[in-house]
Parts: C-alpha cells; sequence; structure tokens
C-alpha cells in the first residue's frame, strides 16, 4: 500500500518555472505540460505571457521581480526550473545584467527552498566561473555558487554552450555563433534547447542528490 501512494505522489507534482518566454524556458513548458510527472506548472513571470500559458494545466504569476519575497506565500511547489537570463547590452548596464542574471534567480531559488522544493534544475553557462575575467561567466559562476549554498536536496546545473533555436528577439551574433559551432567538438557544440529541456525534466524526475553539473557536451545524452 504505501509503494502505491508513492507512486501516485509522484505523479502529481508541482513545478515552478523562472524564464518561461526565452528560447529554453519556452521549450521548458511545453515539456512539462506534456509530462504525466506533473499535474501543475506554475510559470513566474513579469508580464502575461498570452496563449501560451492559457493552458487549464499551467497557472501563471506575475510579479514584481524586485519584491519578489512580496509572493512567497504563492511560490511552492516541488521542482523547480530556471532558464532565466539577459544579455549586458539588452540589460544596458553591467549593475542592471547581474540584477536580472544572478540576484532575481537567487531569490527565486531561496524562496522556493524555504517552501519546500527539492529539485532545482538551473540553466547556466559553459565557462560560468565566479573568479572569471568575463562579467556574463563571473556572474553565471557566482548564481551557481549562491544556490549551491541554498542547500538544495537535488541541484543540477547546465552549463550549455550557444544555444540553438529561434529566439523571439534578435541576436545576430548568437546567430552566427549557431551555425559556426554545428560541427565543432561535442564540448562547444551548438546545444538545442529541446536538449536542454529535456535534461532539466529529466534530472528532476530523478533527483539525483547533491549537486550535479552537467558540461555542454553531456547534454545531448538526455535528449
Amino acid at each position: 500500500m504505501a509503494a502505491i501512494e508513492v507512486e501516485v505522489q509522484a505523479e502529481n507534482r508541482t513545478a515552478v518555472l523562472l524564464g518561461a518566454s526565452g528560447l529554453v524556458g519556452r521549450t521548458c513548458l511545453r515539456r512539462l505540460v506534456d509530462h504525466a510527472l506533473y499535474s501543475k506548472v506554475v510559470v513566474v513571470t513579469r508580464r502575461d505571457l498570452g496563449p501560451q500559458v492559457e493552458i487549464e494545466k499551467v497557472t501563471q504569476l506575475i510579479v514584481d521581480f524586485d519584491r519578489l519575497s512580496e509572493f512567497s506565500e504563492a511560490l511552492s511547489g516541488d521542482d523547480a526550473f530556471c532558464a532565466f537570463g539577459t544579455t549586458i547590452k539588452k540589460a544596458g548596464s553591467r549593475e542592471r545584467f547581474r540584477q536580472i542574471d544572478a540576484d532575481y534567480p537567487a531569490e527565486f531559488a531561496r524562496i522556493l527552498r524555504s517552501n519546500g522544493a527539492r529539485h532545482f534544475s538551473l540553466v547556466s553557462s559553459r565557462g560560468a566561473n565566479s573568479r572569471s575575467r568575463f562579467l556574463y561567466l563571473r556572474v553565471k559562476g557566482e548564481l551557481e555558487e549562491t544556490i549551491a549554498r541554498q542547500e538544495w536536496p537535488s541541484l543540477a546545473v547546465l552549463r550549455p554552450s550557444v544555444i540553438g533555436g529561434r529566439r523571439h528577439e534578435s541576436r545576430p551574433s548568437e546567430h552566427l555563433g549557431q551555425l559556426l559551432l554545428r560541427g565543432a567538438p561535442a564540448s562547444i557544440r551548438t546545444v538545442p534547447a529541446s536538449a536542454i529541456a529535456s535534461t532539466m525534466i529529466r534530472l528532476a524526475k530523478d533527483r539525483t542528490p547533491g549537486t550535479e553539473f552537467v558540461e555542454s557536451g553531456q547534454i545531448r545524452q538526455y535528449d
């Protein structure tokens, strides 16, 4: 009887997703909605995402990221997924970039963990290192370390190279990188957004104890 209860519980998890408007986030949302493991998907966003979240299984939580703690009661679930981020150019300043790429995701993770979430899947970057001389990689590394200190029972950090797929906004340099790296060695080859989303959900399903780093060349094996 106990085994049956555990199985039923496992098929009714709640997923909480940050970054559903981005390339990986949109793909992850579709996969979560289609996955039998999740009966509810909470999408955390600063603006209405329209038709893509008008699904019975999906709850949209529109927040002010500068006051995220005020939404703590609604930020709860079993597995958290973060595919949130921007570019320094789009952010407008180094300070704003750090706020978007590190401060907001860290606070999102902190609240979910304090509310009992068991797993966190984070999309970081190949080469992320808190001591890097490059701001982008340094901020990604700092975020990894911050979330690791939150003592998640199960934490998966994905470090893709250039992410492949069609974005809503134009990023010419990234598109060129996708083309150039298609035939490159696995460690730096373009990684499809679909493979990243599949990996995030696979690792959440397994909930391997501790912190697991998945480098760019390892991501495809889950797709």
